[in-house]
This record gives C-alpha cells, sequence and structure tokens, in this order.
C-alpha cells in the first residue's frame, strides 16, 4: 500500500499503522552471520542458513514431518495431557499457564508421539517442542514417553526420541523428577528386547531431559551447535566460580570428550537415521546383539563368584 492517496485533488496521508511494506515477512534475518534469507528457501533448507549453516529451532510436527517418508505419520496419545495435581501458583495459577501454553503453541503436550515408516522401518518417534513452556518434561510427557517405548515393544519397532527442552517442569514438583526414572525404566525393558533407541538432541537439551532418556540413546545424536547439558553455563559458573572452556556444553564439545555419538546437520538427518536403521533394524545384527547379551554373565552369577 503506497503512503499516500490522491482523493478530490487532496493528498490523503494513509496512517502509520495502515502503512504496509511489500517485503515484511518476506526475508528473515540470521542471527549468527545477520545475512537476509529469503523465507521460502529457509523453509525448504529446514530452517537452516543458507550461508552460515545456523540451525533455527523447529516445531515439533515440521520435525516429524521431515523424518518420516513422505511426511506422514500417526499421531498418538493427544489426548494425554497435563493437568495441575499439586494446585500451584506462582504469579498465575499452573492451569492458566497450560491452557495459554496451548493457544499459542497450538499443541496439546510439549511432547507429540507419532507412528510412521522412516526408510521402510516402522519407528515410533517422541519430538519435544520448546514452545510448550520451554519444552519442560511434567507428568504427561513422561507418560507419553513410556507409551511410546511400550508401543515399539509390542510391535517390535524402533524409537526415536527428539529432545528440546528447559528440564523437569517445577509446577508438578517431584511427580515431574519421577519421569526421570519411570522413562529409564522403560528404556531398559526396550533394551532387552534388543530393540533401537535413536536418541537425538536439539538447542536446548537440559535439565532432567538430559539426566535421563536424552542420553540414553544406543546411537545419541545432536545438531550443530546445540547446548546441551543439566544445569546452564551460566549457574555452573556461579557455583563453581571458574571460567568455563569456550563451547562448553555445545555439541561439538560433547563430541570431542566422547558424550554424544555424531553431530549431524540438519539437512542431512533423515538420510543419517535412515542409515542407522538400515544397519539396526538388519535381523543379522539383531542376533548378534541377542547372543552376546546371552553370553554376558548374569548379575547375581557375578555376586555368587565374589
Amino acid at each position: 500500500m503506497s503512503w499516500f492517496r490522491k482523493k478530490s485533488r487532496k493528498i490523503e496521508v494513509v496512517p502509520q499503522d495502515k502503512r504496509h511494506v511489500r517485503t515484511e515477512g518476506i526475508f528473515v534475518k540470521c542471527p549468527s552471520c545477520d545475512a537476509a534469507l529469503f523465507r521460502r528457501e529457509l523453509e525448504e533448507s529446514f530452517q537452516v542458513c543458507t550461508h552460515c549453516g545456523y540451525h533455527f529451532r523447529l516445531d515439533a510436527r515440521a520435525r516429524l514431518a521431515m523424518l518420516y517418508d513422505e511426511g506422514i505419520y500417526e499421531e498418538l496419545d493427544a489426548g494425554v495431557i497435563s493437568t495441575d495435581p499439586l494446585n500451584f501458583v506462582d504469579t498465575k495459577p499452573y492451569r492458566e499457564r497450560l491452557e495459554q501454553a496451548r493457544r499459542t503453541s497450538g499443541l496439546p503436550e510439549a511432547i507429540i508421539n507419532a507412528r510412521g515408516m522412516i526408510g521402510g522401518h516402522l519407528v515410533f518417534t517422541g519430538a519435544m517442542d520448546f514452545n510448550f513452556l520451554g519444552g519442560s518434561m511434567g507428568s504427561a510427557v513422561g507418560e507419553k514417553v513410556t507409551r511410546l517405548i511400550e508401543r515399539a515393544i509390542r510391535e517390535r519397532a524402533a524409537v526415536i526420541t527428539i529432545a528440546a527442552s528447559g528440564g523437569a517442569r517445577m509446577q508438578e514438583g517431584a511427580l515431574s523428577l519421577m519421569q526421570m526414572a519411570k522413562v529409564s525404566a522403560a528404556l531398559a525393558r526396550l533394551d532387552d528386547e534388543r530393540l533401537p533407541f535413536i536418541s537425538i538432541l536439539t538447542d536446548p537439551t537440559t535439565g532432567g531431559v538430559t539426566a535421563s532418556f536424552a542420553m540414553l540413546g544406543d546411537v545419541i545424536i545432536a545438531e550443530p551447535r546445540a547446548l546441551i547439558g543439566f544445569a546452564g553455563p551460566r549457574v555452573i559458573e556461579q557455583t563453581i566460580r571458574q571460567k568455563l572452556p569456550k563451547d562448553f556444553q555445545r555439541a561439538e564439545f560433547l563430541l570431542e570428550h566422547g558424550m554424544i555419538d555424531a553431530v549431524v546437520d540438519r539437512r542431512e538427518m533423515r538420510s543419517f537415521i535412515i542409515r542407522l536403521l538400515n544397519f539396526m533394524m538388519n535381523p543379522a545384527v539383531q542376533t548378534a546383539r541377542e547372543e552376546k547379551a546371552e553370553e554376558l554373565p548374569r548379575a547375581s552369577a557375578l555376586h555368587a563368584t565374589d
């Protein structure tokens, strides 16, 4: 819209709130290299800067569509949502925070469960979304991850989780912390069944999520420059009163120190996952894992020989 209109030989000034620039919304500025990115090209590159490789945050449903064959998947457990077991109130009631999070994010919870095919393999995936209360893990998130794992065991399928979280949800107190043990126990059962679990860490992955299922994968993958840790670097520096190393808790630092297995560009993530599944779901590989597990002495046998 032009800023001036000719009306009966008079020039009318268009009000400020009705002025629009035609390029609004077409370009996005990269916070890393300051490049002006054409929005359509950014979407085609899965929200990765085509100049410097900076990874913008991606919502849960976009991640699922990116991974699954033809972007098709079945959403599961949408009815599992958080309540307010403690009637918690800080600056506002927890119930109000939940309603607001659902309105602003368009999500029922901080994680979306999905079932579908990736590279021809049946896979159950849980994708967390930082837009819903910082991707925090409460009772509903723990229940949904546990259900995901139990379904995979029943259907002999692989499990993938995509973490994006600030940690356990403080408004649910100890009930949220209990989810760490609950999900870890479910993953132990998955391991007993010799079924693969792939953990993908995105920016940020912190707190109770890092201290539980996010770091328990058979293969742990991170996106470039993702912040991964338990406490944040600022909290650690204030606690130990020392300056942390450069890029401490970034994905590349963790890879260098053996905490994760790979750092993979988002644009190559699907093909990397498919290669992993081709190997891990190979019947010969699964048979070898079972035979090796049978050769390992049981804990009771070890104690008997002490």
